[in-house]
């Protein structure tokens, strides 16, 4: 049986996303999301706030930085990351959600709200070396050459 390592989540964003740039010039957008749980606690339910780091590579970091404000929604589908280093002498380790899709679907200051991206992780496309998965978006004209479009995005 095959390993599988796929998490989906929805939260809002804790704080503003960060985009940094890697010596070799590819894109990293970083930010954290709260996923609420509702626990039992007692006679009464609780709402428990869970906090995960995202990481999103490459155009689709890049493109969405600008949307990815404090308190905005969105969906995550990405794969589970361990980071591990040493730091004066002992051994850490952080784990990080790379995202290979994700939706931006509301709230927050930001605006572009229901539009997100379906672009594929460009450094998940290069590790599978995939071919026969495309998931980009393309965009071609409509055969109803009287199509109005008059989507605001």
């Amino acid at each position: 049986m095959a390993d599988l390592n796929h998490v989906v989540l929805i939260g809002r964003l804790t704080r503003e996303a960060e985009l940094k740039y890697t010596a070799s010039g590819q894109a990293v957008c970083k930010f954290s999301i709260a996923v609420n749980r509702r626990k039992k606690n007692g006679d009464q339910w609780e709402d428990e706030a869970n906090f995960f780091d995202i990481v999103v590579w490459g155009r689709q970091g890049e493109s969405l930085h600008p949307y990815l404000v404090k308190g905005k929604m969105v969906g995550v589908d990405g794969e589970l990351r361990q980071d591990r280093w040493q730091q004066d002498g002992q051994n850490r380790s952080k784990i990080e959600i790379i995202a290979n899709y994700l939706q931006l679907l509301g709230g927050g200051s930001g605006s572009g709200a229901g539009s997100g991206s379906g672009e594929r992780n460009e450094r998940q496309n290069y590790q599978n070396n995939s071919s026969n998965s495309d998931n980009s978006q393309s965009y071609s004209s409509s055969k109803d050459e009287n199509f109005v479009d008059d989507i605001p995005f």
